[in-house]
């Protein structure tokens, strides 16, 4: 074997063994809720369809804001989690970032959608699908200090049932229990579906979901979402109401070859990952018209390489 032989092969064993070692910190929520069990789900996902050549390593996190705040301090190959909303207030020093802000925020990068904070209303009762009314004189429970309770406070008054609408005093966990025993006539949860813990309230009585109509989610000014009908036990319509938009973002110090790898490999095992867990079903490309900032290069490239449209801004 020639000298130029020995090297050549070598330098084929360096380069396999270095994309063999290619490691991803990936940050998204707290253990035990829904977005840490996707990144469980997303980490065996990237390993199979990489042939274990990127290993996901997943971070427990207190939420997005801490999300994008580590941006400041992070190296190397590091994504996470955050609606696009946060994006744009830390590139802007605004809301949450107003005290803390960093010329790295500039530095954050699209990467893919994830599965959105989708809005339920969920009352007793074997109607399937009502509207929004049908909170009127109801005891309801919307939690505190989270997404969901912001926007259900916000849904009642836009909707003129503020007053209409018994608020239970409770934290949001004891709403499935409190519904079957009748304590509550319904309760308000913000998370990717099908959500486990309407599942196992519909197995075991009959509920509703609200609809909302086209005006009242353009009243909303939120995304639309449906809901398939069937999703939930006794829920056989489609149920329309609106989300609050997830994405998995990086910086520039990953490499394009990286980020373009991890985006082919999730779109190319997403059916497959709904096959196991039905949230990521409802993911479509389309959603990448909501990411705020613009794309990393190597996942624009990726786009355009199997010829998904992307808005202009993102590029």
């Amino acid at each position: 074997m020639t000298m130029s032989a020995v090297m050549t092969i070598t330098a084929l064993t360096l380069s396999l063994s270095a994309q063999a070692d290619t490691r991803v910190t990936y940050k998204s929520a707290s253990a035990g809720t829904a977005y840490y069990q996707m990144g469980v789900e997303l980490s065996e996902a990237i390993r199979q369809g990489s042939d274990g050549a990127i290993v996901l390593t997943l971070e427990e996190s207190q939420g997005s804001v801490q999300n994008v705040m580590e941006v400041m301090a992070r190296q190397g190959n590091y994504v996470f989690t955050t609606p696009p909303a946060l994006v744009e207030q830390a590139m802007a020093g605004e809301g949450a970032f107003s005290q803390r802000q960093s010329p790295r925020f500039q530095d954050i990068r699209g990467l893919f959608p994830i599965p959105a904070i989708t809005m339920h209303f969920i009352v007793a009762g074997n109607q399937g699908v009502v509207g929004i009314d049908a909170l009127a004189d109801k005891h309801v429970l919307i939690g505190r200090g989270t997404f969901g309770a912001r926007e259900a406070e916000r849904y009642l008054e836009l909707f003129d049932l503020n007053g209409r609408v018994r608020i239970a005093d409770a934290a949001l966990g004891s709403g499935p229990d409190a519904l079957k025993n009748g304590q509550i006539d319904g309760f308000v949860t913000a998370s990717s579906y099908p959500t486990p813990n309407i599942i196992e309230v519909a197995a075991s009585m009959p509920i509703a979901l609200v609809s909302l109509s086209d005006e009242q989610i353009e009243q909303t000014g939120a995304p639309r979402q449906t809901i398939p009908g069937g999703t939930y036990p006794g829920i056989d319509e489609d149920v329309e109401t609106t989300s609050l938009p997830v994405m998995a973002y990086t910086t520039t110090q990953m490499d394009d070859d990286t980020a373009y790898a991890l985006t082919k490999t999730f779109w190319e095992r997403r059916d497959a990952m709904a096959e196991e867990a039905a949230w990521w079903g409802g993911i479509t490309t389309d959603m990448l018209a909501n990411m705020a900032g613009t794309l990393h290069p190597g996942a624009l490239r990726y786009y355009d390489e199997v010829g998904i449209e992307v808005p202009d801004a993102l590029r």
